[in-house]
């Protein structure tokens, strides 16, 4: 039986990536979410998006039918479709401009109240999420940056093979790594964690600071032992390597669960 700390190191990293593939579903459409996270089980978590408006014409968008496998290829996105539906949204996002900036967030409604809110939108930028180097932070990004993002958030498709699939899934814990990995060293370190359980628990009254310092620190001890095992009394674990996080999410179905859907859907009941 694991303890109780090291389930809330699991429940905050669920936690941050329901918070955070909600706003992504709720960046691809201005409808509202329809999304249900029973925590509690770790077993399902699922996000799905009411039906979408239909899409312009591939004309009104700018984009050009030469353009769009180039564009598909890069970014994993097969579907012209997706990328139409998309193209959409980027415009709304950055008032029919070339490019967006961190300012243009402040659009996303969902993202006013959210706790993580700088942690999301930092990853839209962060170079390594748009494949552009080990560190840095983009000033703004284009069309084809947007898309990288958004097929960090894909659903598994039935014609992956396993080795596929788990290179999905790797890309999805990859982004998830980065957001509590932020001075980018390749370890999530005992502050970093402690910054993250504290702005996940920054709207809890009841939760003080100290008290969240002292889950974080707990759920850390659990997680070196994981990673490690037995340590000597003064042996130092000097933080979570990406290898150490996919020892602690093996067994967790993430890969099939955190998505977001792209297109138009044909039922509303769209989660499982």
């Amino acid at each position: 039986m694991k303890c109780v700390l090291f389930q809330f190191w699991l429940l905050s990293h669920i936690i941050m990536f329901v918070r955070l593939t909600q706003v992504i579903a709720y960046i691809v459409c201005s409808f509202p979410l329809l999304y249900t996270v029973p925590l509690c089980e770790y077993t399902t978590i699922c996000l799905s998006v009411l039906p979408l408006m239909s899409i312009w014409a591939l004309y009104s968008l700018g984009l050009s039918q030469i353009m769009l496998p180039s564009i598909s290829s890069d970014t994993s996105f097969v579907s012209s479709d997706q990328i139409e539906q998309l193209h959409r949204r980027f415009k709304q996002l950055s008032g029919e401009q070339p490019t967006i900036r961190k300012e243009n967030f402040n659009k996303v409604p969902d993202l006013e109240l959210n706790p993580i809110r700088s942690k999301i939108i930092h990853a839209f930028f962060d170079n390594r999420n748009l494949r552009k180097g080990p560190s840095g932070v983009a000033d703004e990004i284009n069309f084809e940056d947007f898309l990288t993002i958004m097929s960090y958030f894909r659903p598994i498709d039935i014609s992956m093979d396993e080795e596929q699939v788990e290179l999905c899934r790797k890309e999805k814990l990859r982004f998830l790594f980065h957001m509590y990995d932020s001075d980018s060293d390749g370890r999530i370190t005992l502050e970093e964690y402690r910054n993250v359980v504290e702005e996940l628990l920054s709207g809890n009254p009841h939760i003080e600071k100290e008290s969240a310092r002292s889950i974080a620190d707990g759920a850390m001890m659990e997680a070196a032992s994981i990673c490690v095992g037995q340590m000597e009394p003064d042996q130092v674990y000097e933080g979570i390597t990406f290898e150490d996080f996919l020892k602690i999410w093996q067994g967790i179905d993430i890969e099939t669960k955190m998505h977001v859907r792209f297109l138009n859907m044909e039922t509303m009941a769209l989660c499982h």
